[in-house]
């Protein structure tokens, strides 16, 4: 059974900080690229930052460059996003995706509420 379970969100102060995990199971998550997503309240779901599989290279959303970073731990099938510097307009549900393009095959979790509030 496949499971991406997030966890991390809530609620945090403008310029504060957080980290994002994500725990994978049911699928060798060696194999998959990871990324993670965002929705805020009456908008479209939008990427924020993914990472390869094998090489680890990564990719940001414009407006994430230099604020948020993503990692992962291959022994601990688990993706992490630390996001700094946040902003109110950072405010949504983040969910994790697994996709391998080469299977056809993608999975998303549930997703994590993050709130940026004074």
């Amino acid at each position: 059974q496949v499971q991406l379970v997030e966890s991390g969100g809530g609620v945090v102060q403008p310029g504060g900080s957080l980290r994002l995990s994500c725990a994978a199971s049911g699928f060798t998550f060696s194999s998959y690229t990871m990324s993670w997503h965002r929705q805020a309240p009456g908008k479209e779901r939008e990427l924020v930052a993914t990472i390869t599989s094998t090489s680890g290279r990564t990719n940001y959303a414009d407006s994430m460059k230099g604020r948020f970073i993503i990692s992962r731990d291959n022994a601990k099938n688990t993706v992490y996003l630390r996001m700094n510097s946040l902003k109110p307009e950072d405010t949504a549900v983040y969910y994790c995706n697994a996709a391998n393009a080469f299977r056809g095959t993608s999975y998303w979790g549930q997703g994590t509420q993050v709130t940026v509030s004074s």
